[in-house]
């Protein structure tokens, strides 16, 4: 059983509190000419790089939180990860996604039972199916091959896809892998993303992949049976098991549906939804899309960092430091918000998946042992790629509230783009704001250089920049499966290192439990005021005032609800 003392109480943090003050006097215009000290917070690995020396950061405040990490007991924590022993403790679960990218010979234990050989299981079992679909020999009921696919799933069934997916679309390799093949998903319950997804397909050339471990998330199951109908109304009912599978482990629900059970493909309990893109709910409709062979480059390029992670030194370990980076920026800088800033457009689902694998994972107000914190933890995460956030909210990040800020760089384009007679290329266009922009925040701009620019006076206080604002700078060579992998683990793990340092949970969610809990209640009284013309009761006078008006509003939909199909 872990102490019940808080990371707060010890001299590390305590000695971090006093540091503040230091750091307070100095600015990145000065801190950035000491040349050795940048060289310092340089880390390169694997072909990517790691500039961090734009944090507000000495080597002093470095070695601090590397003091503050052992306080944590960091490493140990991390072994313990690793180990398959129940870290998540509310939960009483390993945290193995590590084990989800594992080579075939690894060893790791979960309860006593090396879980790989049961990874590999799955992963040759979604090899030999993805084959069958994509070669033709499994027809769908009028014996057309399948070449579209619908993913249903929520959360982490569908975010973490979605951006793997939105990052490889653009990929030479993938593309070609993908020719003539569609892959859309299916996340919110709200019907319109039912017709947008289902939008210009066919049911006949069309596999659904219901994507549910218990086969009981209320969204996705609703999807699920609206997709059913629109197959079978279209096909008929016997049609329903050659064109839709299942990422489940209830195998006996599964069947009720109408899914032969020996297509469902399982994933288990120590795999939490948000770290879940690495099991079948991302492999299995991302090499429906793309091949096995190239889903495998993406599981290998997060295995590099996961062994990084595991062997590297903490002072050189790249998810290490961005950790705590973070820790240092929340809890003592004072600055809650982190700017998710890719270079890269085909990276524009990255922000959104690290939104809620950081937000539900570090969005904790007590430590592991249920004591209150006492200090803010967790990240306000958000971002957009550039250059298209410079002309959204970039104008806040320098000149408002300060928000450290990570700017991802791509060495080599996915899509390169020359124009003769131009200064320099597309990409080279891309990537001379990714180099900017970190040193327009880190510098400013003073009064006395716009005094030196004959600015206007009354505009000089409206044209400074106060500078001083942290980011850091992480350089990938390209952006392939393998690149992609990578990026996506170092995430991981960073949120990890932070909620470690935190002393908190990150692996378990009962914050997203209440609201649906009150939906349920808010369900049966919908049902009961449409059916049996009953008023509403047993809310709060607001809810009661909405979901009247609702209603009344709505007084044309039937109280026994006929088929209806989306119409687009």
């Amino acid at each position: 059983m872990a102490s019940s003392a808080l990371i707060s109480d010890t001299e590390p943090w305590k000695d971090l509190k006093g540091h503040v003050q230091d750091i307070n006097k100095t600015h990145l215009r000065d801190l950035m000419n000491d040349v050795n000290r940048c060289q310092a917070m340089m880390v390169e690995f694997d072909g990517m790089l790691l500039d961090y020396s734009r944090q507000r950061a000495t080597l002093d405040t470095m070695g601090k939180l590397i003091k503050l990490a052992e306080a944590a007991g960091l490493k140990d924590k991390i072994n313990r990860m690793f180990a398959g022993e129940h870290i998540n403790s509310t939960e009483n679960r390993s945290v193995l996604h590590v084990a989800l990218r594992a080579p075939r010979d690894a060893v790791i234990q979960s309860d006593g039972k090396n879980v790989v050989p049961d990874v590999w299981e799955v992963l040759d079992k979604i090899q030999k199916f993805s084959e069958t679909i994509r070669s033709g020999s499994w027809v769908g009921a009028t014996g057309k091959p399948l070449k579209d696919v619908v993913a249903v799933g929520i959360g982490g069934s569908f975010l973490g896809p979605l951006f793997v997916h939105t990052a490889l679309q653009t990929d030479p390799e993938a593309m070609e892998a993908a020719r003539g093949r569609q892959l859309h998903f299916l996340a919110n319950v709200d019907p319109i993303d039912v017709a947008r997804s289902i939008a210009g397909l066919n049911p006949e050339t069309t596999l659904v992949v219901v994507v549910s471990k218990t086969f009981t998330t209320a969204e996705t199951m609703l999807n699920a049976r609206t997709l059913r109908e629109w197959i079978s109304s279209s096909l008929g009912p016997d049609a329903v098991a050659k064109h839709m599978v299942a990422v489940s482990t209830n195998l006996t629900l599964v069947e009720k549906f109408g899914i032969d059970p020996k297509n469902a493909f399982a994933f288990w309990d120590w795999v939490g939804g948000r770290y879940s893109v690495c099991s079948a709910v991302g492999v299995l409709p991302l090499s429906l899309q793309y091949g096995f062979s190239l889903v495998e480059k993406f599981l290998k390029g997060a295995l590099s960092i996961d062994q990084h992670f595991h062997s590297a030194p903490l002072e050189k370990n790249i998810p290490v430091l961005l950790g705590l980076l973070s820790v240092w920026n929340v809890s003592f800088l004072g600055y809650p918000a982190r700017a998710i800033l890719p270079y890269s457009q085909a990276l524009e689902k990255l922000a959104p998946h690290i939104q809620q694998v950081s937000m539900e994972s570090n969005g904790k107000g007590v430590s592991i042992d249920g004591v209150l914190l006492p200090f803010e933890a967790g990240e306000i995460d958000f971002g957009e790629p550039g250059t298209n956030g410079q002309h959204s909210f970039y104008q806040l990040i320098h000149q408002g509230r300060i928000i450290p800020c990570d700017f991802i760089g791509i060495v080599k384009s996915q899509q390169p783009v020359y124009l003769k007679g131009e200064l320099v290329s597309n990409h080279d266009e891309l990537m001379s704001n990714f180099f900017a922009q970190p040193d327009a925040l880190a510098y400013g701009k003073t009064p006395e250089q716009l005094q030196k620019e004959n600015v206007a006076p009354h505009l000089i206080p409206h044209k400074t920049f106060t500078g001083n604002r942290p980011s850091l700078s992480l350089l990938l060579p390209s952006l392939n499966a393998y690149n992609i992998g990578q990026l996506l683990a170092i995430y991981e793990h960073r949120i990890a290192v932070e909620g470690f340092v935190w002393g908190i949970n990150s692996f378990d969610q009962w914050g997203v439990e209440l609201g649906k809990s009150l939906a349920t209640q808010v369900r049966k009284q919908l049902h009961a005021s449409r059916t049996e013309g009953k008023s509403v009761e047993g809310f709060n006078f607001s809810t009661k005032t909405l979901m009247t008006k609702y209603l009344e509003a709505s007084s044309d939909i039937p109280a026994e609800l006929p088929t209806l199909l989306p119409r687009i």
